[in-house]
């Protein structure tokens, strides 16, 4: 199985249209096309489509290790509304410990412009591996 096969698995952010780009130890970088059922009642994208985007792009960083990784606390902070184009999120591990990893996922629109910062930590199942190839 590939990386991108095992986070097909993750059915909500596929339905959501999130899409995994890049995965490398302690990185990811996933994108997601705007679309009107992506916007809220104010005509910007719903925050928790967001979350949901970035949320993939910190899953992808701190699992790209092969230890099953679940997030524990997040905090995301929106500092600029879009409405459509492509959205961006980079996410990079800044602690890999062993048990509890902590993130930073930067999303941004289609000109680089910064939209959002999320940070997640997460807890490490020791005992749960995941079985996937080296490649991308």
């Amino acid at each position: 199985m590939t990386w991108k096969e095992f986070f097909l698995k993750d059915r909500f952010a596929v339905n959501a249209g999130v899409e995994l780009l890049d995965i490398s130890e302690g990185y990811a970088r996933t994108r997601m096309l705007i679309t009107p059922e992506h916007l809220n009642g104010g005509g910007v994208c719903q925050g928790g489509a967001l979350f949901t985007l970035a949320d993939l792009a910190f899953a992808a960083a701190v699992n790209s290790h092969r230890v099953l990784t679940f997030s524990t606390t997040s905090h995301i902070t929106f500092v600029r509304s879009v409405a459509s184009g492509y959205v961006y999120a980079e996410a990079r591990e800044v602690v890999n410990h062993p048990r509890l990893p902590y993130a930073e996922v930067k999303i941004t629109d289609e000109q680089g412009t910064l939209v959002a910062v999320f940070t997640s930590s997460g807890y490490r199942k020791q005992d749960v591996r995941i079985d996937v190839e080296s490649c991308f």
